[in-house]
């Protein structure tokens, strides 16, 4: 029996009729989209379920009623749900602990909605259950809520390395998003979570979609896996900063009860104990820019645990919050307004807390680490603030290139590097800006369609070497050329471009050719 806090139980051996009724009633993404259209979806996504009810309101087939009470939270009659659930039944459902009886109707107890996404392996499905959310309770959440597919986990699933593993690690698994996406690579999954009610939800949903390779542990961060190697590790901890105060809320699937962005340090610096050699770990996190010294900014000091834990590391920053903005963000996350008295004494405490450390932003970002199999060669921080979008799904795949990019370029001496032959990547372009009445440009801007959509500055020399670059002569040859085009040394036109053709390679904008 898994154990679904003060709601009830859900009994495992539901799970396999639960799943032949969701299948059988077209319980999918797609289904959905096709019953209330595209801006009830947007709407949803917003908050706003009143568009996809309506859409819904008057239908009555499995698959509207499984969205009515399962994903929207509304009740619904108990024989329109006997109906949809044949095999399980209504009784089956409340016995399982996925809906509770009152009189006539059924009153959803979880949410349970169906997942798509595609990754190297091809398209996926399954359906997630996870806690009501607040539109379903109509108030703030309880503190060991557990939280479904957000944002945030999409994000990670997108940047996670393609590829086979043997063993991977799912530290705060939630609901287990991360664990089910890792054991499509991996032969087996540690999934760990401090919360007994997120393993419950976790073990759950692997046994809804037929998943038997993920072992789950109960603990606190590494606790659980002491002693233990993974060649993968996946994380999105509880990072976010909160006062630690006890008039505010602590929630298990946010907080990680440290103070500050001590939660994301103590994630890098384990790390460097549980991976395996050539192991990688990705998390996300947040990190505090402090006032004071240089080494006060949160990318610096990020990568400095990196550091100090031998690992290579690379940190993207990809958006930077004030404090004001950041406490309005998780009170509002809370289920709290930040207009109610209530909300203003929490957004207070937050910025007495980040007062009391000197704290003047938030980054947010990503967090991509190696452990060496001989000396350090990865060494990045950057902020990049182009939007992902729909890119983000393809970002895993992308990181695995431009660290193969990496391994090989860091191999090669510059003499080495200049006997190359390179590519531009299809997806680049150049921008060139013009003063008025002036031939040559001012600005020359190299733009990335995909990956991390980098925008690259570049001088007349690196852009002719970059556009020359056709997988057919090698860079010394090209580097030569331009320079007598422009008239300069072919040696020092070479020394000021080899470093930035290197960038280039790791971002992906510019690729070793097939040999």
């Amino acid at each position: 029996m898994v154990r679904v806090g003060t709601l009830g139980v859900i009994d495992l051996s539901a799970a396999a009729p639960l799943a032949h009724d969701l299948a059988a009633a077209r319980y999918t993404v797609e289904r959905l989209r096709v019953l209330w259209g595209d801006e009830a979806g947007a709407a949803l996504e917003r908050g706003n379920r009143i568009p996809a009810l309506r859409a819904l309101e008057r239908r009555d087939d499995p698959a509207a009623t499984l969205a009515t009470v399962l994903l929207l939270g509304i009740p619904v009659p108990v024989d329109r749900l006997e109906a949809a659930l044949p095999t399980l039944g209504a009784t089956g459902a409340a016995r399982a602990g996925l809906v509770v009886r009152d009189g006539d109707l059924a009153r959803p107890t979880i949410d349970l909605r169906p997942y798509a996404f595609v990754d190297s392996q091809g398209a996926g499905a399954w359906w997630i259950a996870s806690d009501l959310g607040e539109l379903a309770t109509g108030g703030a959440l309880r503190t060991d809520h557990v939280l479904g597919v957000g944002g945030a986990s999409i994000t990670l699933s997108g940047l996670l390395l393609p590829g086979p593993a043997g063993v991977a690690l799912d530290l705060g698994t939630g609901c287990g998003i991360q664990s089910l996406h890792l054991a499509r690579e991996a032969e087996r999954v540690v999934a760990t979570d401090i919360s007994p009610r997120a393993l419950d939800f976790a073990r759950f949903n692997a046994a809804l979609n037929g998943v038997d390779t993920i072992e789950f542990r109960l603990g606190s961060l590494f606790e659980p896996v002491a002693g233990e190697r993974f060649d993968r590790i996946a994380s999105n901890p509880p990072f976010v900063i909160t006062p630690r105060r006890d008039d505010v809320p602590a929630y298990e699937y946010r907080d990680g009860g440290l103070v500050g962005d001590a939660i994301v340090e103590a994630m890098v610096r384990g790390a460097a104990e549980h991976l395996a050699p050539g192991g990688v770990a990705q998390l996300l996190g947040n990190w505090e820019d402090r006032s004071g010294p240089p080494a006060s900014v949160g990318l610096d000091r990020a990568l400095g645990w990196a550091d100090d834990a031998g690992l290579d590391a690379w940190i993207v920053q990809r958006d930077r919050l004030d404090p004001a903005h950041y406490a309005e963000t998780w009170v509002r996350d809370g289920g709290t307004r930040v207009d109610t008295p209530e909300g203003a004494a929490l957004v207070g405490a937050w910025l007495d807390d980040f007062a009391a450390r000197g704290v003047v932003g938030i980054g947010v970002g990503y967090v991509l680490l190696r452990r060496p199999e001989g000396p350090r060669t990865l060494r990045r921080a950057e902020r990049l603030d182009a939007p992902i979008g729909d890119a983000a799904a393809g970002l895993g795949a992308h990181l695995a290139g431009a660290l193969a990019a990496h391994d090989r370029a860091a191999a090669l001496t510059d003499d080495a590097l200049a006997e190359a032959v390179l590519a531009v990547a299809p997806d680049v372009t150049e921008e060139r800006s013009h003063w008025p009445g002036e031939e040559h440009p001012s600005v020359l801007v190299l733009r990335q369609g995909g990956g991390l959509r980098r925008e690259v500055r570049a001088d007349p020399g690196l852009a002719a070497i970059v556009g020359a670059c056709d997988g057919d002569l090698p860079l010394r040859v090209i580097v030569a050329a331009v320079a007598e085009l422009l008239e300069v040394d072919a040696a020092a036109l070479s020394a000021a471009v080899l470093p930035a053709v290197r960038e280039l390679l790791v971002s992906g904008m510019l690729r070793f050719a097939a040999s």
